[in-house]
């Protein structure tokens, strides 16, 4: 009985003392390495356009939350802390009457109080027509209003199971004053 007593105390003091690589190095993060993946992947790039219309009697995206004290409006469409819902059909190409693949349906936020105006974009691309009838992408990134618009893809499902990848996105058409746009995606995804 003694010696279990004094293996369990000589474990405790060993697990006790011992420390996770992170805190050994002193760094937030450890070396990075490849670990083998016992599945295949497949990889597909999508391309199409999503119309994001404040304006007008039957708008597919809606404020729903702003700071105090703004005014959200002509010329001012994202003031910081502003919270919009979406649910922007996708089409084909960059006409609005052009042939609807899906619908896109999430959140933004205006997060940024600086010169670098960016939204928080949280969405899932879902896709009504073709070869991928009832899948969807889903989107959560960081979103520039200028420069390069390059956001993750974090997850999927029906085809998309399991995606992850980015989406790299060009105002093909915007308007200061209503906020309205129309963005073209090029998405690059891998999948099971």
């Amino acid at each position: 009985m003694e010696r279990i007593v004094i293996f369990a105390c000589l474990l405790s003091v060993v697990l006790m003392s011992s420390s996770s690589p992170t805190a050994v190095m002193g760094n937030y993060y450890s070396k990075s390495r490849v670990v083998p993946v016992p599945h295949t992947q497949k990889k597909t790039n999508l391309h199409f356009f999503m119309h994001d219309i404040l304006s007008g009697n039957n708008p597919s995206s809606v404020l729903v939350a702003k700071p105090n004290g703004t005014v959200v409006g002509e010329g001012n469409v994202g003031p910081f802390g502003a919270v919009y819902v979406f649910d922007d059909p996708l089409t084909v190409g960059p006409d609005p009457n052009s042939e609807v693949i899906g619908n896109g349906r999430g959140l933004y936020a205006s997060t940024s109080r600086g010169s670098d105006p960016t939204l928080l974009l949280n969405g899932d691309l879902g896709f009504t027509s073709g070869e991928f009838n009832g899948s969807s992408i889903s989107l959560f990134s960081r979103d520039p209003i200028f420069g390069v618009k390059e956001v993750a893809v974090v997850g999927g499902r029906g085809k998309f199971r399991m995606a992850q990848g980015f989406a790299l996105l060009n105002a093909v058409y915007a308007n200061a004053t209503t906020g309205d746009a129309i963005l073209e995606f090029h998405v690059t995804i891998f999948h099971q």
